[in-house]
């Protein structure tokens, strides 16, 4: 990329290239860039790998009361049954990493479309419990793949001015998983016991088949193409994902600095030094890192964890029963609230895609876990009291029905997408497959534990008092995320190491660099022509 100067005897409040021409189409404090299309489109392809896991969580909430019925089981083999598919993924998204940066991270999404596809018709052609644990068992390693893989791709794409729409539909494509999972339970409800779970299971093998289809059209990321050293590719997909060709010059540049590549080499293909897959990354991020890693490392795993912890699984997976506690007995009343739990979380997601590049991560995130927190709380009070009753409350029943669609509602207007946003942004390239495979081991593990845990916690000190735990996680989690994560609203991948590494002083940094891209975009005359990509907010 051309080297960028100061103007010649010009005084502007414009950003100016090299050649001393200012280009007035890109004023980011003025007018926003227009969405760039191919790059939306490369998002929906790759996020429709998450609907693998939201179909999972979604059909299994019903499934499991014919399943129950048909194959006998009790309730400890019931809450394995259910959350067994997270411990599993954890060999799914550990190998990711790995396997994203040797085959790419378009092959490593097909890879995870065809092993979900085998697990879904070996659980929809189980004959005993032991056969379906297998199907769970090879499913599970698909959605690990899956998760870790979709927000990385897409964060790679993505323009910094829209990085924060795109990389939350993953969460997106979640909640519509969920939601066609408690269609299907309902769709297939009426069918004989022993036949309705199967189709139920089995049909969740047809998204797999778009995937593999929908993934040819799709591009490689521009960031593994340039750790490849195919520079002339890496620049074809940046023109095409970025907002301007400046843009597009501008991440190749930052790219390449971040691989090790000289600004001056400027050939298709390059010679890049090779390490063995993964060698250095994992000493890097765990045995010897920096405090801008070890901060990033934190917030990284530290979100995933509260995200799961907070109990979101626990009301998606167990809505039946929790709507059962709340005086709900029939069948199909509580198939009929659980689709109604589904489309709220998938209208408040939709929402929450629009408000990420406008209002931010930060003040989202707090007022997602904050209202979290409330509604948990009043959800375990109305629980209570209709536990401690001997006929039914209409008002209890119906504060509690309220308090799970506030609580879903809540949780996917911040905390639920802004987990795969930021958990994706914020690690450096070198560390970003590895860091993003971390961060889904730790929101697996939690998840696997709250939903195998769920039936024996409630049986042991109530349902009301398991919601009054999780509204405790979830205000450590509001101190947590108020303290340590910066805002990283319009910030380039490559340049957000500098607002790490201070934990309590991150603000500051914030700050600073508030200043110095003001200077730059509006300044004094002395602009060096660094171009700010997106909005540059920083609450």
């Amino acid at each position: 990329m051309a080297s960028m100067g100061e103007p010649n005897g010009v005084v502007s409040t414009r950003p100016v290239m090299a050649d001393n021409r200012s280009f007035a189409d890109f004023e980011p404090a003025v007018k926003k860039p227009k969405r760039n299309k191919f790059a939306f489109a490369c998002a929906i392809l790759a996020s429709l790998t998450s609907i693998l896991l939201g179909y999972d969580i979604g059909v299994m909430s019903g499934a499991i009361i014919y399943i129950q019925e048909d194959l006998k089981i009790n309730n400890v083999q019931k809450e394995i049954l259910m959350g067994i598919l997270n411990v599993y993924s954890l060999v799914g998204s550990c190998a990711a990493g790995r396997t994203s940066d040797w085959v790419g991270r378009r092959y490593t999404i097909v890879l995870a479309g065809a092993i979900f596809f085998l697990g879904a018709l070996l659980m929809g052609f189980a004959t005993s419990y032991a056969f379906l644990m297998v199907g769970r068992f090879v499913a599970g390693i698909g959605v690990g793949y899956a998760l870790m893989i979709a927000p990385v791709y897409t964060a790679e794409v993505s323009p910094a001015s829209s990085r924060g729409f795109l990389t939350s539909f993953p969460e997106v494509f979640i909640n519509g998983g969920i939601l066609l999972g408690y269609v299907s339970n309902y769709a297939f409800s009426k069918l004989p016991t022993d036949l309705g779970w199967r189709f139920m299971l089995g049909v969740g093998a047809i998204p797999s088949v778009f995937l593999a289809v929908g993934v040819l059209a799709m591009p490689e990321s521009p960031r593994w193409l340039v750790m490849q050293g195919r520079l002339g590719e890496a620049k074809k997909v940046l023109d095409k994902t970025s907002d301007s060709i400046e843009e597009a010059q501008l991440r190749l540049s930052e790219i390449k600095e971040a691989a090790g590549i000289p600004q001056e080499c400027t050939d298709d293909v390059v010679k890049v030094q090779k390490r063995s897959h993964g060698e250095g990354v994992w000493k890097e991020l765990l045995l010897y890192p920096t405090p801008a890693v070890r901060h990033v490392l934190i917030c990284g795993i530290g979100i995933h964890f509260f995200q799961q912890a907070s109990g979101i699984d626990a009301v998606v997976l167990y809505s039946p029963t929790i709507f059962e506690k709340a005086g709900i007995t029939s069948s199909d009343g509580k198939l009929l609230a659980t689709v109604a739990v589904g489309f709220v979380k998938t209208i408040t997601i939709l929402i929450a895609t629009f408000l990420l590049d406008r209002i931010g991560r930060r003040p989202l995130l707090l007022s997602s876990i904050i209202g979290m927190v409330a509604s948990l709380t009043t959800l375990g009070f109305s629980l209570t009291i209709i536990d401690h009753s001997h006929e039914k409350i209409p008002w209890a029943i119906g504060l509690c029905i309220t308090m799970v669609l506030a609580y879903v509602a809540l949780f996917s207007i911040g905390m639920g997408p802004i987990t795969w946003v930021y958990s994706s942004e914020i690690f450096p390239l070198r560390l970003r497959a590895q860091g993003a495979s971390m961060g889904v081991a730790v929101n697996r593990v939690t998840s696997g534990v709250i939903s195998m845990t769920f039936i024996s916690l409630y049986e042991a000190i109530s349902i009301g008092g398991a919601f009054f735990l999780f509204a405790g996680v979830a205000m450590v989690a509001t101190l947590f995320f108020y303290m340590f994560y910066p805002e990283t609203q319009g910030k380039t991948l490559e340049e957000m190491e500098g607002l790490f590494g201070k934990f309590f002083g991150w603000r500051e940094e914030a700050k600073k660099l508030k200043m110095k891209k003001t200077m730059e975009v509006n300044g004094d005359g002395t602009s060096n022509g660094q171009i700010q990509l997106g909005n540059t907010t920083t609450k």
